[in-house]
């Protein structure tokens, strides 16, 4: 078989940990509290848990059947559905390489500002101080002209670190540093939470958050914005889920994983918006505004919002320390499962060693991250290239694939019968309906919503030939990548062409 010497995760509970923490990332902690306050409080619940049910699970249930049935990373497990798929494959890595670029620069800012909450050095402007100071930042986009070592440093911290844990495996490294990183994150963010809780102003800050303004959920932009948190919160579309679930034993419950795992991502961001709203508010009272002044998401809320409210509130260097520590713990599991798509990807197609694909593919990533993104046009560049990889990255390849397996190939059924055949937890009809009808149109829907405010204007005001080259250059670049891999390695003898799903009711140790 094609997968004899394939790695495993040691337990059920190994894989959870390592799927959990790379859907548990920034987006949880920065973007879905300030989505859920500015798209009707607690009435937003509402269309956020049927995006849940509807598209977040069903993805996952999906993408969890295809690695685990085809063994392998996105282009391995593509081209063993069907060979002319194995450019989505390598497309989805291309997108992860992406990803990993810049996201890790996050981490290492977060890293910077754990050491900065001890005084609150940023000041007492925290703005002036991240943009002039920390990240010296350039006044526009144009050449980088400045190269940042407050950055470069903990940027190398955080791959040496990443690429240390993948090198030790799948077992020995992955699932290992997840189960002491998610607990960690867990204790770390809940300590936050309830010292939250009992700041003056708290109960302001989480009435405006959970408040439901019910006239809300009857207009597209909410709905649009449920399904937009559910796909970027779970580590759907871009390969990360396929690639965990190849390595998982024989019988292992899929779909049952799946809810776990999908209920535990959202549990988190509830817990994420009762901290970070608890804490608004205690800012709006100190500074005698409403809430809603002091909202913010992304990294004006991380690196702006917070160290504002941690200058004024008593033990703030202790509130700093929780809060951009659970930051870098919440990234650090989302950014190994990013690079392990690479890496995996290329162990798959190229019969090498764990330790040479993740030096030279990992280091790789690294070595571009490193040289770019600690410079002037870092702010600019993260911000773009984030943007559009997400937005025509990401959403449009998990669109191309529910497209190709429900629509060209049809495939669905034989992936809920491997699904009902692995699984306690089988699946039925509404499975397909949402993965052939609801999930598709939903994600049209997002790609017309976005392309409409493209082309209204430019993303926040930046110029045109930055958003050609840094924004629709690089999203249609992975796809143009993407496509000359497969061609490339169209030709080269292969013996995994099989499809190497286990006979029903196939038993092996593990996972279960």
């Amino acid at each position: 078989m094609p997968d004899q010497r394939r790695e495993q995760w040691t337990s059920r509970a190994g894989f959870l940990f390592a799927a959990i923490g790379s859907a548990i990332g920034l987006g949880n902690i920065w973007r879905f509290p300030y989505v859920a306050y500015d798209n009707g409080g607690g009435a937003f619940l509402i269309p956020y848990l049927v995006a849940l049910l509807t598209a977040g699970i069903p993805l996952l249930i999906l993408e969890y059947a295809i690695g685990h049935r085809f063994r392998g990373a996105p282009p391995a497990a593509f081209r063993r559905l069907s060979r002319p798929t194995e450019a989505i494959g390598w497309w989805q890595v291309a997108i992860c390489f992406v990803v990993a670029v810049y996201y890790a620069v996050i981490m290492a800012w977060a890293v910077r500002y754990v050491g900065f909450s001890f005084g609150q050095q940023w000041g007492d402007d925290p703005e002036k101080f991240l943009s002039a100071k920390f990240l010296q930042a350039a006044d526009a986009p144009g050449g980088i002209s400045t190269y940042v070592a407050g950055v470069a440093w903990p940027l190398i911290a955080v791959w040496v670190v990443t690429l240390g844990v993948l090198a030790l495996g799948i077992a020995g490294g992955i699932e290992r540093a997840n189960k002491i990183f998610i607990p960690l994150l867990v204790v770390l963010f809940g300590i936050l939470v309830v010292r939250a809780l009992f700041l003056d102003g708290a109960a302001t800050g989480l009435d405006a958050l959970f408040s439901p303004d019910w006239s809300k959920i009857t207009k597209g932009g909410v709905w649009v914005a449920a399904y937009g948190q559910i796909f970027f919160s779970l580590s759907v579309g871009f390969g990360i889920m396929i690639t965990y679930a190849s390595y998982l034993p024989r019988r292992s419950d899929l779909s049952g994983s799946a809810l776990v795992a999908g209920f535990a991502n959202s549990s988190f961001e509830l817990l994420a918006g009762i901290g970070v709203f608890a804490a608004l508010g205690f800012m709006a009272s100190a500074s005698g505004v409403p809430v809603g002044e002091v909202a913010a998401s992304g990294i004006g809320l991380a690196f702006i919002a917070f160290p504002k409210i941690i200058s004024s509130m008593p033990g703030g260097d202790v509130f700093g320390v929780l809060f951009f520590g659970s930051l870098v713990i919440a990234g650090m599991t989302s950014l190994i499962s990013i690079v392990q798509v690479v890496v995996s990807a290329v162990q798959d197609r190229f019969g090498l060693g764990r330790l040479t694909s993740v030096l030279g593919v990992g280091g790789a990533v690294a070595v571009v991250s490193i040289a770019v993104f600690p410079t002037d046009q870092g702010l600019y560049l993260l911000d773009v290239v984030d943007h559009f990889i997400n937005q025509y990255g990401i959403v449009l390849a998990a669109l191309v694939v529910l497209v190709v397996v429900a629509w060209a190939l049809r495939r669905l059924p034989a992936m809920q019968e491997h699904v009902n055949t692995a699984s306690a937890v089988r699946v039925g009809t509404w499975w397909r309906i949402c993965l052939g009808v609801v999930t598709p149109l939903m994600l049209g829907w997002m790609m017309w919503d976005s392309l409409r405010g493209e082309f209204a204007e430019n993303y926040e005001g930046y110029p045109t030939w930055f958003l050609n080259a840094a924004g629709w250059g690089v999203a249609g670049a992975v796809i143009v990548v993407g496509v000359v891999l497969a061609l490339l390695l169209r030709r080269r003898a292969t013996t995994d062409e099989a499809d190497p799903a286990p006979a029903p009711g196939a038993v092996e140790k593990g996972a279960r």
